[in-house]
């Protein structure tokens, strides 16, 4: 199958997020990075760490609901192997949230002792949110707030501010825009990513991107094929090509001559995987695994 050509994408509005996250990392107590659950480690930036020096993180694995559970749970305990807290949630529905806070204050325990010896026991954790376009920050955000402070849509690029947001008397998050990093070393890598809408479909060629999910979908959770009326004995040894051809004619995507409209198949694919439409599938599995 063709290669999906190197995606490089950093806008100037990124470069400038990666310096007010520098600029304000002094004035947080802990940094909450959110990432893909069906993708934990292609949407996590690889520069953060340098970035956070000795500064406390956790990761909450987004979107939980629409990845494979079991994977899911083998990349907590993958990142747990690296002293870094992680918790799966989905922003959306809320699931998991229920968790985060006393995760946090665990996290900080220390800290807010000391706090506490000081007479400063009242003052607000304040954390700073991060994470790569289009993993759910503003939903997260919101979720948090019990009101709709930030703008959540489901296209990368729209926070483009770093704003405050009270949460309660013991809470304020710091909502940064997200940000990409310069290069993809590894071309999965911006696969995964553009696959999961972190990257601007204008830049793509979709019909590409929807082999790449359609062989991953044929390999590892054929089951799925389902909704577009195929069986794993039918995917079984097809071509991507062939494959994404096949969801268009039982979708009736036909165009003039019997042809399938194989672009119009592709956007579907994507989008209905992007909604959660197809089931719950995880793109990556954790390194040693």
């Amino acid at each position: 199958m063709e290669q999906i050509p190197s995606i490089q994408w950093f806008p100037g509005h990124m470069a400038k997020t990666r310096r007010l996250m520098k600029a304000n990392l002094p004035y947080v107590d802990i940094v909450i990075e959110l990432r893909d659950a069906k993708i934990p480690l292609s949407s996590g930036n690889p520069e953060l760490q340098s970035m956070l020096g000795n500064k406390k993180r956790i990761v909450l694995l987004n979107k939980c609901d629409t990845a494979d559970p079991k994977v899911t749970a083998a990349w907590i305990d993958w990142f747990k192997e690296q002293g870094i807290a992680a918790l799966a949630v989905d922003s959306r529905s809320g699931k998991g949230l229920e968790n985060f806070l006393p995760l946090v204050r665990s996290e900080l325990s220390d800290l807010l002792s000391r706090w506490a010896e000081k007479g400063a026991g009242g003052r607000p954790i304040r954390m700073m949110v991060v994470g790569i376009p289009n993993v759910g920050k503003s939903s997260f955000i919101n979720r948090m707030a019990g009101s709709k402070r930030a703008r959540v849509e489901d296209r990368p690029g729209v926070t483009r501010d770093k704003q405050w947001v009270t949460v309660s008397k013991d809470v304020d998050l710091l909502d940064m825009p997200g940000v990409l990093w310069p290069k993809f070393e590894d071309p999965a890598v911006g696969e995964r990513l553009a696959i999961t809408g972190a990257v601007k479909d204008q830049i793509l060629d979709l019909e590409l991107l929807a082999m790449r999910l359609l062989s991953w979908l044929r390999d590892d959770y054929p089951e799925l094929l389902s909704r577009y009326k195929i069986s794993p004995e039918e995917a079984e040894g097809l071509e991507p090509f062939d494959l994404l051809e096949l969801v268009g004619r039982k979708r009736g995507m036909l165009i003039s001559g019997g042809e399938v409209n194989t672009e119009r198949a592709a956007v579907t694919v994507l989008d209905e995987y992007r909604a959660g439409k197809l089931g719950r599938l995880s793109l990556e599995l954790p390194p040693e695994k």
